[in-house]
């Protein structure tokens, strides 16, 4: 009688496990496109940074709860990833591809013990392929002359471009010959996949949000209850804070950061919030999720048009 409850402890956690190890995996091949796109030594630690803490996160849960398959496939990925820390160091395709290679070691480890399709990225499937590359120099051409006609239109979205440019015109003065085009595709799709994510998230908590606004709008009072209550509401609108930054959205970014510093003041009850002053935010919630998906939209048109002049 009592292993069924356990059993059933167990599944719970590993269903929390799977949520956490698809983000996880997520952060992982984002930062491993980019890493390959040639950053500045700065952000290039940072972004082998987040390759070794999602593995280490992903490898130490997984040992929490028993799956120890995934354990071990995740803390053998550390030698890969530390090939390709060192800005300043000798970095090959080779060393990239091998830690492909292992990431689809991972994804492999995830299925088998948790009994959940994780989709090989592309990234693991093709490590075997040769990947598409093009001279630098070449691909700068097309991009600059891309860039003008843009101008010329007046079309400037998002200015997603000029950070395809940047990241090029890094490899360029790095002295890298040729560019890997494939590599950069799957950053342009990760980057909109991250993207639609936010704004999904956003769209399933931003009714919450507004629950609550609407409910200190009724007034509460000093219950310990009340306390706890208005403390959730900072605390999510914290996480949409953060999850905004992540995405790089400035305008949504600062309109939480905005709403949870209003919140904090309410929580502290350092000023008495007149009825109409809450009835403003929720107006804002409402417009700001607007924005934000044009601003997607516009994320999403910009990334095919520059996929559309990339080599095949």
């Amino acid at each position: 009688m009592s292993a069924e409850p356990e059993d059933e402890f167990q599944k719970e956690l590993v269903e929390v496990f799977v949520q956490e190890a698809q983000e996880w995996l997520q952060q992982i091949h984002v930062a491993l496109d980019e890493l390959q796109q040639g950053p500045d030594h700065d952000r290039h630690l940072k972004l082998a940074q987040t390759i070794k803490a999602g593995i280490t996160n992903m490898g130490g849960s997984a040992a929490t709860i028993g799956l120890s398959e995934i354990e071990q496939a995740s803390f053998a990925a550390f030698p890969f990833v530390q090939a390709v820390q060192n800005p300043a160091g000798k970095i090959s395709t080779d060393d990239f591809i091998a830690l492909c290679k292992q990431l689809g070691h991972i994804h492999g480890a995830l299925t088998r013990s948790t009994g959940v399709s994780f989709e090989a990225e592309a990234a693991s499937e093709d490590a075997e392929d040769l990947p598409v590359t093009v001279p630098t120099g070449e691909l700068l051409t097309v991009l600059y002359g891309f860039q003008a006609k843009q101008a010329e239109l007046g079309i400037h979205p998002r200015n997603l471009l000029e950070t395809v440019i940047a990241q090029v015109e890094g490899l360029n003065s790095n002295g890298v010959e040729r560019c890997n085009v494939t590599s950069l595709k799957q950053f342009l799709e990760r980057w909109s996949d991250g993207e639609e994510v936010f704004l999904e998230s956003v769209r399933k908590q931003i009714p919450a949000v507004a629950v609550e606004i609407n409910w200190l709008k009724s007034g509460v009072g000093e219950s310990e209850q009340s306390s706890e209550r208005i403390q959730a509401v900072v605390e999510q609108a914290a996480q949409l804070w953060s999850a905004a930054q992540q995405v790089n959205a400035t305008q949504t970014t600062t309109f939480f950061m905005g709403l949870h510093s209003f919140l904090t003041i309410v929580m502290q009850r350092r000023v008495v919030v007149v009825a109409d002053r809450y009835a403003a935010v929720e107006s804002r919630l409402v417009e700001n999720v607007r924005l934000l998906q044009n601003w997607v939209e516009a994320g999403r048109a910009e990334r095919s048009a520059i996929g559309g002049i990339l080599p095949v």
